[in-house]
């Protein structure tokens, strides 16, 4: 059917007009003049591929971060195989086809189309309007839906013009030329995203739901946290309070003693809570100075809170860092390994008892983990200098020797403060039976206010190769009490890798059940063969 027959009103001055005219019967106006419309085309099939060529990136709206469909961080899709679309906006809309621009020759204005349903942009996912007939920078179509949209075929802000003779105005540098050099039906114009402003521009308020809408949640994730923020370890994303729970999903984050890793040249240590207790009492230190002849000196003090007893974290804690800083300041002075070993103990054992003379009662009325005694803890040491092995302890925490070569026996160290010892020491229980009584793990010596009498003990060995000093709580040697089944555990490389083993350790003790908290520090011997012997 020709345009003439479509016609119901002249476009001049429109008169009436019936079917069959070729002129209008009131002003003489030549019917054929007016061109036919534009071919009507369906609206798009929601995932079908689009066309041949590149789909550009949607220009994102002033104030937004990026396009609908993208996550922060991800990188610009330049040929989707598919039509993205948000499922609220189609909901909202509907489905309609866009009108068709009125003629661009006409003498007079045609009457204007009806407009789009209400809410319904119109540059909404999945409509399908007939690409434009004028050639790009043409003027856009006059009608009521034009307000507040840029002309279809305008490229994005700030784009680069391609090269090529038919590639699109909006595709990047280097972009292969395509036959359709129009934009697709349903691209978004620059500023899209957001309701007509009064002036015609971008709106004040975006769509909701709609292309372009930002994520409220994009600002919370992208923005970098304020220095010194601790993030949550859960989620990741939320910043933890001061009482210790994270802000956006409420999780208790872990206490910074629930594991501890340290390694410092020749020395590392592990500490771990375990699985089963509430709290790490358990605490290392390690160091490294030098003697005044200019020789190296290795620190490794493991303690052991008595959980018994009042604040085990805070008796362990001060008395690991009172015997390094004791032997920090002995060893460079020329004071003897042993001798300083001692002077170290007895520190620590100061360090102890001054928390008992400051206690709150108050405080431990409102902690079920507080008990009314005096702050305690065990104490295991080693020093690594001048070719000696120095190792001084109170208590049931160890230390083990075990060579490199694995060619000579492992040993255990030291001798525990305990009920199952002092059984064994007396001739009256073999180390099996002694160890099988429910009474094995008391303990005989501790440091703490309330300790019967502090006996600190010190051995010193000259070892004739080299080997690892293996220093550790019960919470380790319980899963591997024999010397020669926590030489089967350390990995042979030790000396080598002294973080890794501690790790391995730590790993063989949660395997076993994890009982109880786990701390061991990994000292290597390096001296060369000078025989054997002990002092």
């Amino acid at each position: 059917m020709s345009q003439r027959h479509q016609l119901s009103a002249c476009p001049s001055c429109e008169e009436p007009l019936e079917s069959g005219d070729l002129f209008c019967g009131a002003c003489g106006y030549d019917l054929s003049a007016v061109p036919p419309p534009p071919q009507d085309r369906p609206t798009m099939v929601m995932g079908s591929p689009v066309g041949g060529a590149a789909w550009p990136a949607a220009p994102a709206a002033p104030g937004q971060d990026q396009a609908v469909g993208g996550l922060p961080g991800d990188q610009p899709r330049t040929a989707p195989s598919a039509v993205r679309f948000d499922a609220r906006a189609a909901d909202d809309a509907g489905d309609f086809e866009l009108p068709a621009p009125a003629p661009a020759q006409a003498p007079a204005p045609a009457p204007a189309p009806p407009p789009a349903p209400s809410g319904a942009p119109a540059h909404a996912a999945g409509s399908g309007a007939a690409p434009a007939p004028e050639a790009y920078g043409a003027p856009a179509p006059a009608g009521p839906h034009a307000a507040g949209h840029a002309p279809v075929a305008a490229p994005a802000a700030g784009a680069v013009p391609a090269t090529g003779p038919t590639a699109p105005p909006w595709a990047p540098p280097g972009t292969a030329p395509t036959a359709a050099a129009a934009p697709q039906a349903g691209a978004s114009a620059p500023g899209a995203g957001g309701a007509a402003g009064p002036d015609g521009g971008p709106g004040a308020e975006p769509l909701v739901g709609g292309v372009g809408a930002p994520d409220p949640r994009a600002a919370e994730h992208t923005a970098a946290p304020p220095a010194g923020t601790r993030l949550c370890v859960a989620c990741r994303a939320g910043h933890v309070d001061p009482e210790g729970y994270c802000e956006n999903c409420g999780h208790a984050q872990p206490r910074e003693r629930d594991h501890m890793e340290e390694e410092l040249g020749a020395v590392a240590a592990v500490s771990d809570r375990g699985l089963r207790h509430h709290r790490n009492e358990d605490a290392y230190a390690v160091s490294s100075t030098a003697l005044p002849d200019g020789s190296p000196a290795v620190v490794a003090i493991v303690c052991d809170g008595v959980s018994s007893a009042t604040r085990p974290d805070e008796a362990s804690a001060a008395a690991a860092a009172a015997a390094n800083k004791s032997l920090l300041e002995a060893l460079p002075r020329g004071t003897h390994p042993q001798a300083a070993m001692h002077e170290a103990i007895v520190a620590a054992s100061e360090a102890v008892n001054a928390l008992a003379d400051g206690q709150d009662a108050g405080a431990m009325e409102h902690d079920p983990h507080r008990h009314q005694n005096a702050p305690a803890c065990t104490l295991v040491g080693a020093v690594v200098a001048s070719g000696l092995l120095v190792v001084g302890w109170v208590g049931d925490s160890r230390a083990y020797w075990v060579p490199d070569d694995r060619s000579g026996p492992p040993a255990r160290l030291t001798e525990d403060d305990s009920w199952a010892a002092q059984m064994v020491a007396a001739g009256l229980m073999n180390e099996a039976e002694a160890y099988a009584d429910e009474r094995a793990h008391a303990i005989t010596g501790w440091l703490g206010a309330d300790a019967y009498e502090l006996e600190p003990h010190t051995a010193a060995f000259k070892p004739d190769r080299p080997g690892v000093v293996v220093v550790c709580t019960d919470g380790l040697w319980n899963y591997a009490e024999a010397a020669e089944e926590m030489a089967r555990v350390l990995p042979p490389d030790a000396a080598e890798r002294p973080l890794h083993s501690a790790q391995v350790l730590v790993g063989h003790a949660l395997d076993g059940g994890g009982h109880d908290n786990v701390t061991v520090a990994v000292v290597p011997f390096a001296m060369a063969p000078e025989g054997a012997g002990s002092a």
